[in-house]
């Protein structure tokens, strides 16, 4: 174990009998950046702040740096943490505010000084030392906020949906702030956040949660290619993965009255694990769609056009197919409602689940031989 890694052995929090955090298993690296993406209430703010000493621990162990900490008090445990509101003292100056636990456990004044510039120079604050909180904006007080982290140079950062509060463009300047202060001082990162495009461009590692269970930990590009389960496929990505009601026979996939013919490489998966109801995932991007003119393929499912979406740079095209709805996403297209289309499925992209668990079948061997290239950024 790394000198400041983060350790969840078995971890479980309850209120009384409702259990927010189930038997919770994960490692932060040190130095890394984990951003613990869910829904409201799925226990990712929890489980922060039981890293932060602020809740306690109903069950199992936590680690930081091969230490157990569960009875650690909060102050003792070398933290830093950004809260949503920012928790700032009205009362007091940005540098009083940014240096208070500096003075509190008496560090030398030059060194206070020192630390406080430096801060403020990074996050463009120095002109505003002078002045209170109600006379910063939104994304000032914000910034206020990091800085008042920063000069702690605590071995651990933990931030708790600290860019709610900022409109659309502070939100981008603020993540890429935030991966820039990281990179300068390398602490073991926690990032917590209801916001996928933040998880995906701010975490080494995305940990995604759902009523109290991890239920995926992996780098962003394998948590969006490559999902373990129907929830993280339909949790990632905007419009969200489509995912079909599915039966497998003779080698074809039957959804609903339409057959397609599965590639062998999806014939070996299927038969090697044993089912024949299955879900049918794909990412609306991966559809092409074209007139269903002519013959029916073997590749495409058919489908009438309900509405389209126009988005500006791309068009969602939303389709029904049986009794599902389907939405495909292209750069241009002359479709209109009620037009008949071909939705052409491309295999190398496509997603099988047990029907039965929700559970992700293994992806065919051929596809995982070509996922990998350069640093280990996935192209299949």
């Amino acid at each position: 174990m790394a000198e400041h890694d983060i350790v969840f052995d078995h971890v479980e929090k309850s209120y009384g009998d409702v259990k927010v955090i189930r038997d919770l298993n994960l490692t932060v690296r040190e130095g890394e950046r984990l951003a613990i993406l869910g829904s409201s209430g799925c226990g990712k703010s929890t489980t922060l702040r039981m890293v932060a000493g602020l809740e306690e621990i109903t069950g199992g162990d936590l680690l930081m740096g091969g230490t157990r900490v569960n009875d650690i008090p909060a102050g003792d445990r070398g933290v830093s943490m950004v809260f949503q509101n920012y928790a700032l003292y009205p009362h007091m100056t940005v540098a009083d505010n940014v240096t208070y636990a500096l003075r509190v456990h008496r560090v030398d004044k030059a060194e206070v000084r020192a630390r406080l510039d430096n801060a403020l120079d990074i996050l463009g604050l120095s002109e505003y030392r002078d002045r209170k909180p109600r006379e910063l904006s939104g994304g000032q007080r914000q910034r206020v906020a990091l800085a008042r982290a920063i000069v702690k140079r605590s071995p651990y950062l933990l931030l708790d949906e600290p860019l709610s509060n900022l409109d659309a463009q502070l939100r981008v300047q603020a993540r890429k702030e935030l991966v820039k202060i990281h990179q300068m001082f390398g602490q073991t990162f926690l990032y917590v956040t209801h916001d996928q495009v933040e998880a995906m461009t701010i975490g080494d590692r995305i940990a995604l949660f759902d009523r109290g269970e991890l239920q995926m930990v992996d780098a962003p590009f394998r948590v969006y290619n490559r999902p373990v389960n129907v929830f993280v496929a339909k949790f990632i990505g905007s419009p969200s993965m489509n995912v079909l009601d599915a039966s497998v026979c003779d080698g074809n996939l039957a959804v609903g009255a339409q057959r397609v013919a599965l590639p062998e490489m999806w014939r070996d998966v299927v038969r090697a694990a044993g089912v024949e109801r299955v879900q049918l995932g794909v990412r609306p991007e991966r559809l092409s769609v074209t007139d269903a003119g002519g013959p029916a393929g073997a590749t495409a499912l058919r489908g009438e056009v309900l509405y389209t979406e126009d988005y500006g740079n791309r068009l969602g095209i939303y389709v029904s197919v049986g009794d599902a709805e389907v939405v495909a996403m292209c750069l241009s297209s002359e479709v209109r409602e009620g037009d008949h289309v071909a939705l052409g499925l491309d295999f190398d992209h496509i997603h099988l689940f047990d029907a039965a668990t929700g559970e992700s079948l293994p992806y065919p061997r051929q596809l995982d031989e070509m996922e990998t290239i350069g640093e280990g950024r996935a192209v299949a």
